[in-house]
């Protein structure tokens, strides 16, 4: 399998294992969303990590089988490419995406879908798809323009060019940069953190935040408004007042 679901702790890593390079051919594609669907319905997971290992993360497409592809394989096979991203960017807990090496293409759309981005001082990130006579298919058009503006990622799409994890830490591509050898225990620690919080809360959080995005203030604080309200009828919201009334803030534990 070029995808595993490894599950310790609370939380699910998702390990791309396409050796040498992670290229996502159709195979992967279709893997990773199978994965991504079972850590989004299983109860033991409540954070999710996505690696590709030591040395790349994911240099993007499987070029030689998509050149082989026409028009029409292209047209019945684009919306299955989207969705496999779009499992991830919808598992309905924390995601962080733990980047080493190339992230490029695919592997940089694939980075996109997560919640938060670590990536290491060796991370190469960008959308090289217009040098091959194409523009990103599976979201970066869509999720880079939303995290670091339609400028930024038009210059990124536009020319196709790399960019080094301080630069894109400076655009807000990436959130932290840390030595490549800390990138999956860094990422890893950050996912325990929040598997160990309160997970009807974090997926209200989760969706109340990426609905506003995609609609109108309105339509958005309509969800955060009832995401709050029915806060209330959890045992989590029970639990984290009656912690901090009796013992201060920070201390409840949720199960």
């Amino acid at each position: 399998m070029t995808v595993h679901l490894e599950v310790a702790d609370g939380v699910g890593t998702l390990r791309l294992d396409r050796p040498p390079m992670n290229a996502l051919d159709v195979a992967t594609q279709d893997r990773l969303k199978e994965l991504a669907e079972e850590a989004a319905r299983r109860d033991d997971v409540r954070a999710v990590v996505i690696y590709g290992g030591e040395k790349v993360f994911a240099a993007g497409a499987d070029i030689k089988e998509m050149q082989a592809m026409d028009h029409t394989a292209m047209v019945l096979r684009a919306r299955a490419l989207q969705d496999s991203f779009t499992a991830v960017a919808r598992i309905p807990k924390p995601v962080v995406a733990a980047v080493t090496g190339y992230a490029l293409g695919g592997g940089c759309e694939l980075a996109l879908c997560a919640d938060y981005r670590i990536a290491g001082e060796n991370a190469k990130l960008g959308q090289p798809e217009i040098l091959l006579g194409l523009i990103p298919g599976a979201g970066g058009t869509q999720r880079l323009s939303r995290l670091i503006g339609p400028s930024r990622a038009k210059d990124l799409i536009f020319t196709g060019r790399q960019v080094r994890a301080d630069e894109a830490l400076m655009l807000g591509l990436v959130d932290r940069v840390v030595p490549a050898e800390e990138v999956y225990e860094q990422a890893h620690a950050w996912a325990a953190k929040l598997a160990q919080g309160p997970a009807i809360a974090l997926r209200a959080a989760k969706e109340a935040v990426d609905t506003g995005l995609e609609t109108d203030i309105d339509t958005g604080l309509a969800v955060e408004r009832n995401w709050f309200a029915g806060l209330f009828a959890t045992e989590d919201r029970a639990r984290g007042m009656r912690s901090f009334v009796e013992e201060g803030p920070g201390k409840a534990k949720f199960l």
